[in-house]
């Protein structure tokens, strides 16, 4: 067990440090990346398929938490944030990640990759051919609407790992809303989404916890959480400082085909699956 606990330790921090300058490098918290990362740590480490997925999206879940809180201070002491949509979003996505949890203990491992590539297929075609063309409205919808995007994003992020970031910041730009204000929001929805996702997928991970690899709470690795959260915080600013030289469109390429790389990965895994 100590051998198995070592290798864990080892594989994480290289997970911390692949997380934390892509991170910095693609200017996000990290959903995206700390999943595929972890899903190739957690199959190096013989983690059982019918789990894998779960425990990489619970465990990503847990580690974005603190950036969540940390975000949302700083861009709520510069009054970006759009509270009212806030309020409106706050509840419904609470229920869609409840909702994702449920299936986490019930659903087999391609509902996650395929809602990752899905959801990752739809961001990367908004970064690489929809730019600021893509238009809905030049005001947000209705409460209704307003409720089934709440909602959404919640489901989606407990279904891939993500804080909500990109899916908030994508809708509301969909309506016109300035981008400082799409990502302020985000951070802001991000906290209560990340610590109800980590909250569900401890829960649901317990009947399966013999299949996890040790030190793990359900769904989520105690040792991943503990040592990648830290080391990404620190070695992200290196990636940052890579980003700065980059032109903001060359970003914007580099992680549209960051993301579709992983989907491919993960639609593939599914083929096989399947065969």
């Amino acid at each position: 067990m100590m051998g198995e606990i070592a290798l864990l330790a080892a594989s994480a921090l290289f997970a911390g440090v692949a997380t934390g300058v892509l991170a910095g490098l693609f200017g996000i918290g990290g959903g995206a990346i700390i999943v595929p990362v972890l899903f190739e740590v957690f199959r190096l480490l013989g983690v059982p398929e019918a789990v894998r997925m779960q425990l990489c999206i619970g465990t990503s879940l847990a580690i974005i938490v603190p950036t969540a809180l940390r975000s949302y201070r700083a861009h709520k002491a510069r009054g970006f944030a759009l509270p009212d949509v806030m309020r409106r979003w706050t509840l419904p996505s609470i229920a869609g990640v409840a909702v994702g949890s449920v299936l986490a203990a019930l659903a087999p491992p391609d509902t996650f990759k395929a809602a990752f590539v899905l959801i990752a297929g739809l961001i990367a075609a908004k970064l690489l051919i929809g730019g600021d063309s893509w238009v809905l409205g030049s005001e947000l919808p209705g409460p209704a609407a307003m409720t089934g995007y709440g909602f959404a994003i919640g489901l989606g992020s407990a279904l891939m790992g993500i804080a909500g970031g990109s899916l908030v910041t994508m809708v509301l730009t969909l309506y016109g809303k300035p981008i400082h204000n799409g990502v302020a929001t985000a951070a802001g929805l991000g906290v209560p989404i990340t610590l109800a996702g980590t909250i569900g997928y401890v829960i649901a991970g317990l009947p399966h916890q013999g299949l996890m690899p040790p030190l793990s709470l359900g769904f989520v690795s105690v040792i991943g959480v503990a040592l990648i959260a830290p080391l990404s915080s620190w070695v992200a600013p290196l990636g940052a400082r890579l980003a700065h030289r980059l032109p903001k469109r060359k970003l914007e390429i580099a992680f549209g085909l960051f993301l579709l790389l992983v989907a491919s990965r993960f639609l593939a895994s599914i083929v096989v699956s399947a065969v």
